[in-house]
């Protein structure tokens, strides 16, 4: 087990450093897709403040549309990530890397499994648990521990097919089969990638530590070096990542989703 968590950590190191790498010499312009995208969303949360009162049908319109523009931007700073690691020396433009449209119905789509896997997850535990209401156990007590344990299964689920978007652009993979894919090349691979989320969150929690401590000023700046710094980093490292354990798995093209679970 130590050795595992050696080997898991020297992985991570590799991630980090070769993402630090490219988001240095590529940051203006990681960081500005990056950007585009926190203006999306937000002028996407003032539009709707505006205007839910006005008219609900032009509501959904609009956010639609910003759902939409947000998605592409997300993807299209993916697709640029895949260039410079392919081509770090060469000059790739940002609106060469806008992703087709048939990658962004796919996404789309693959988004809508990847929610109904969440729900199916913790719809599974609830039906496992439902039985114990029955043995005489408090009912408090079986609640509370479906509930722990529907949270951890869902983490858990959402950890192993949060790559599928990148089997959408890199493979140009159909939505299932970019969610099973997900699925199977993180297998064996969950203690790298959580290290890595620990890692790249761990401004965040600095963030959050320092105002627990209420030192609000130091809190700000360490937020502020963490948005424009952390931010574009997670994208590239996670990228990275996705690059790493693609290239190890030496599984099927189209994996069934059984073998694949644990």
């Amino acid at each position: 087990m130590i050795n595992y968590l050696k080997e898991s950590t020297f992985a991570v190191n590799d991630v980090i450093q070769k993402a630090w790498s490219i988001t240095r010499k590529h940051y203006f312009s990681i960081a500005t897709l990056c950007f585009l995208m926190f203006i999306t969303a937000s002028a996407s949360s003032l539009m709707a403040f505006f205007i839910k009162d006005v008219s609900k049908a032009l509501s959904i319109i609009m956010v639609i549309i910003f759902v939409l523009l947000y998605f592409t931007i997300n993807l299209s700073l993916f697709k640029y990530i895949f260039h410079l690691m392919d081509d770090e020396e060469g000059d790739v433009k940002i609106v060469d890397t806008l992703p087709t449209r048939q990658q962004i119905i796919r996404f789309l789509v693959a988004t809508l499994y990847f929610v109904a896997c969440i729900f199916g997850v913790y719809l599974v535990v609830i039906l496992v648990a439902f039985p114990f209401i029955y043995t005489g156990i408090n009912v408090a007590i079986v609640k509370n521990v479906a509930v722990s344990v529907g949270i951890i299964a869902i983490f858990i689920t959402w950890l192993r097919i949060s790559f599928f978007p990148f089997f959408i652009i890199d493979k140009n993979a159909t939505p299932f089969d970019s969610i099973k894919l997900s699925l199977a090349t993180t297998k064996g691979n969950f203690t790298k990638i959580l290290l890595l989320l620990v890692v790249l969150g761990g401004g965040y929690l600095i963030y959050l530590l320092l105002n627990y401590l209420q030192w609000p000023l130091v809190a700000f700046i360490v937020n502020i070096l963490s948005s424009f710094i952390i931010v574009p980093l997670s994208s590239v490292a996670l990228t990275v990542a996705y690059r790493k354990i693609s290239s190890e798995y030496k599984g099927d093209e189209h994996p069934d989703i059984l073998h694949n679970i644990v």
